[in-house]
């Protein structure tokens, strides 16, 4: 197979030593399968098994998760690759984007999410905002550099991994009060490495303008992403009850959408309980809505190839898209039923970071100081070893974005519930 030259020493450089990339002779993986494989074999992805994407993980074993999120995105981005391989007259056989390299992106994506969905994103962000804030884009940047194994280490990944998932190019403190979108002031260095130290030109100010300085594989990722949740999340909501023939149209009405024809055509699949049909098919015309043109004095486009090309989508259907995203939201994302439980999931969150606050980010010297061992070994030992506050508050919130649904609610459970406390419940 000959080499894939769309790619250089540039794009596969990672930014510390890896004893198995340098020194293993043996290895027939190319630096992004690694990259993927690794990821795959950790328990942060086992865990999104039991993370909200619409609905809270084991509500019904149907609806979606943001693992099986995270899997869908993945395969939808590998089929824009095939796609673009296959029509674009700007690639070949020996210049191409990567698959695996846009899978890699694709499964990590969400790996910082924490538990309950966005919501829970919007608590820790209110939560962290004295020690930097909490944004679920830093936090996947934070894993794979630093923590995704055994809390202390990180995967060591590729330059070219980096930028895939490096949505957001923007650090907290350039931002004015922002809610999300944003990477933690102490990624700058991380930055820095995905750009060679090249800094943003002046026409690319900290915020949108700057975030739109994606490599090809991120425009993939953020497209397969919109592709999935849009229609799928559609579909767990009609399968879930919130959308229905009556809340749609009514919803249509109050828009003048009566006449849209992607309205019609899902009230039709609904009637004829043909759901999951059409919103699989629409999968393959989203991906199909893809082309490739070549960028125009693009950032960092003379270092690389991957930030000299520009992901195009078809006006129709990215209007498609954004009125599924709108009808989940509004129907779904706002009733009444997901607001409380919302609510709740803010509530939990507030607790247990106030408890574990309260032990270990307070104290002058936490470990002399704590009465009662709330965290695991390893995650003590790594707050006690921290020389600020902002640095413990960071571990502590760690901890808490790496719960699942069900073990953030069992922690609250243990320690604020009197009636829960069995031998049974102590797992």
């Amino acid at each position: 197979m000959p080499e894939n030259k769309f790619y250089s020493d540039f794009d596969r450089a990672t930014i510390g030593s890896d004893e198995y990339r340098g020194q293993r002779q043996e290895e027939y993986r190319t630096p992004f399968q690694v990259d993927r494989d690794r990821i795959i074999h950790t328990s942060a992805f086992r865990r999104l098994q039991s993370k909200t994407q619409v609905f809270l993980s084991g509500e019904y074993d149907f609806y979606r998760t943001r693992l099986t999120h995270s899997i869908e995105v993945s395969q939808i981005g590998r089929g824009i690759c095939d796609r673009l391989r296959h029509t674009s007259g700007l690639l070949g056989d020996d210049f191409f984007v990567d698959p695996d390299l846009v899978e890699a992106a694709c499964l990590a994506h969400d790996l910082g999410h924490p538990p309950f969905g966005h919501t829970g994103e919007r608590t820790l962000h209110r939560l962290m905002k004295p020690w930097g804030g909490f944004e679920g884009n830093g936090q996947t940047l934070r894993m794979l550099t630093e923590t995704i194994f055994s809390g202390d280490k990180g995967m060591d990944p590729t330059r070219a991994l980096m930028d895939g998932v490096l949505k957001y190019k923007s650090l907290i403190s350039e931002l004015d009060n922002p809610p999300n979108h944003f990477i933690y002031d102490e990624q700058g260095r991380y930055l820095d490495f995905v750009t060679d130290g090249a800094a943003f030109p002046p026409e690319f100010p900290p915020g949108k303008k700057r975030d739109a300085c994606k490599s090809i594989e991120c425009q993939i990722m953020d497209w397969a992403d919109d592709t999935a949740y849009s229609l799928n999340d559609v579909a767990d909501g009609i399968h879930a009850g919130f959308l229905t023939v009556e809340k749609i149209e009514r919803w249509a009405s109050d828009r003048n959408l009566e006449e849209n024809k992607h309205l019609t055509g899902l009230l039709r699949a609904i009637r004829e309980d043909r759901v999951e049909s059409r919103m699989g098919s629409k999968i393959g015309r989203f991906i199909g809505a893809t082309r490739l043109e070549k960028a125009n004095e693009r950032f960092l486009g003379e270092r690389t190839h991957r930030h000299a090309f520009n992901l195009v989508i078809d006006e129709e259907i990215e209007q498609e898209c954004s009125l599924y995203k709108r009808l989940s939201f509004e129907l779904v994302f706002r009733s009444q039923q997901l607001q409380q439980l919302d609510r709740k999931a803010d509530f939990v969150l507030t607790r247990l970071f106030e408890a574990f606050a309260e032990a270990y980010i307070h104290p002058k010297n936490p470990a002399k100081e704590r009465k009662f061992q709330l965290l695991s070994d390893a995650q003590e030992t790594r707050i006690f070893l921290a020389e600020s506050k902002a640095e413990r508050a960071r571990l502590v919130c760690d901890a808490i974005a790496g719960m699942t649904d069900g073990f953030a609610n069992r922690t609250y459970k243990r320690l604020f519930d009197a009636d829960y406390g069995s031998i049974s419940d102590l797992v």
